[in-house]
């Protein structure tokens, strides 16, 4: 879609490229969805956003308010519950992104969106709220040559999802949607899209462990789950506590 330069690892901080060319011409396309029929979008500096704008970026916004509010730690039981649902919330608005034809922006340079958000706070507050299940274990690229999973953190990526997702909503209240619309696109691609995914997938299957009655699995050697004094079996023991509590289960 794009040579504007974006992180292209998973998990990886959102880079600001202010001023970077869009890049090639939007012309590699997809077949549009049956269910949007937008193809391409195309919007006018200060033109009104169409339906499919809308619902995207009330998607975006009720995800960044939702995990903003979970944040801080008021109802730690529903926690897991509720990122679950927004993830997979935005994971249905990053598969229209996907499905319909590429967006074309009105410029090509990316107007300068001002400064970036500082998400630490947000990543701390999730941390310390899922301490106990914040680390999980992935492989990148299902299609990719065998690897080792690799050890992220579920409030990392979260913080570094809404991150990506206010740049565009910082374009979307200034007007700009098309460069919006872009942009999420474009992100949801390359970074956001495959972190929500394995963010989901290790949010299900926590779930899955305590509703099935399965063990979590011992932190495998070398993990990096900033060394808290606990060993392997307290560290399981935390997380199945903390989840049969949420779900309301006796453990």
């Amino acid at each position: 879609m794009s040579d504007r330069t974006i992180n292209q690892q998973p998990h990886a901080p959102h880079q600001p490229s202010h001023g970077q060319p869009h890049g090639q011409a939007h012309g590699e396309q997809t077949q549009p969805t049956p269910h949007t029929g937008h193809t391409p979008h195309t919007h006018a500096h200060g033109s009104e956003p169409d339906d499919f704008a809308v619902q995207i970026a009330d998607s975006v916004e009720s995800f960044v308010l939702a995990v903003t509010e979970v944040a801080k730690g008021d109802e730690p039981g529903s926690a897991v519950s509720l990122l679950l649902l927004e993830v997979s919330q935005l994971l249905l608005a990053g598969g229209r992104l996907g499905a319909i034809e590429d967006v074309v922006p009105d410029d090509r340079f990316e107007p300068d969106a001002g400064p970036e958000p500082d998400g630490e706070l947000l990543r701390e507050r999730l941390a310390a709220l899922l301490a106990p299940i914040d680390v999980y274990h992935e492989v990148f690229d299902p299609y990719g040559p065998p690897e080792k999973p690799n050890a992220f953190r579920i409030s990392d990526d979260l913080a570094g999802v809404v991150g990506e997702l206010q740049h565009g909503l910082t374009h979307y209240r200034e007007g700009r949607v098309s460069e919006a619309l872009w942009w999420w696109q474009f992100s949801y691609l390359s970074n956001w899209g495959t972190t929500c995914s394995a963010v989901l997938r290790a949010l299900q299957s926590l779930i899955a462990h305590v509703r099935l009655d399965s063990p979590i699995g011992a932190v495998p050697d070398g993990a990096d789950t900033d060394d808290d004094g606990l060993t392997d079996e307290q560290l399981e023991q935390q997380a199945g506590d903390l989840m049969a509590a949420e779900l309301g289960l006796g453990r």
